[in-house]
């Protein structure tokens, strides 16, 4: 983790469900991509932290979502930061490509949210963020690029969201 004067980041989930199992030959091309793209993460202005499995340079082994899901949680200095590695990077490659490897959803399968500097969040805990998002709609605790809230109008405690909402002042 990447130190930071930053009061609050920015946390990240997003799951894609795959159409074919990683050791497919048609999941090559992405499967290729993952140290590059990760790297670039790593490498990235901004870049706080992101969940790998124990021992492996990657989290797509993980299935916290499903045997068919992958997910990728990851942690940043500010919004603008996830955004411009997201959309102005090699990332952008694997953007453009993503329905030749992953379904389309029907809900939500992104979800940022700010966290206190210094937490880092669990699956479960980005699971749960993603849940209410796809529940209650955006708000300060669960959002997304086009529906953005600040760290100010967040609640910063760490732990699981509850399902209940409580409009941030001014969004009412």
């Amino acid at each position: 983790m990447t130190a930071s004067g930053y009061a609050a980041h920015l946390a990240q989930l997003n799951v894609a469900t795959l159409r074919f199992p990683l050791d497919d030959p048609r999941m090559t091309p992405f499967v290729d991509m993952l140290d590059t793209v990760n790297a670039a993460a790593d490498d990235a202005p901004g870049f706080v932290w992101r969940l790998v499995e124990q021992g492996a340079a990657d989290a797509t082994a993980l299935r916290p979502a499903g045997e068919d899901v992958i997910v990728n949680l990851t942690v940043w200095e500010t919004q603008e930061a996830l955004w411009d590695f997201t959309y102005r990077s090699e990332h952008l490659d694997v953007m453009r490509r993503r329905r030749e490897w992953f379904q389309r959803h029907a809900e939500a399968h992104l979800v940022l949210w700010w966290i206190p500097a210094g937490h880092l969040p669990t699956t479960g805990e980005a699971l749960a963020r993603l849940a209410d998002l796809r529940a209650h709609g955006p708000s300060a605790r669960a959002f997304t690029f086009a529906s953005s809230y600040s760290a100010a109008e967040a609640d910063l405690r760490p732990g699981p969201v509850t399902g209940v909402r409580t409009a941030p002042a001014g969004r009412g």
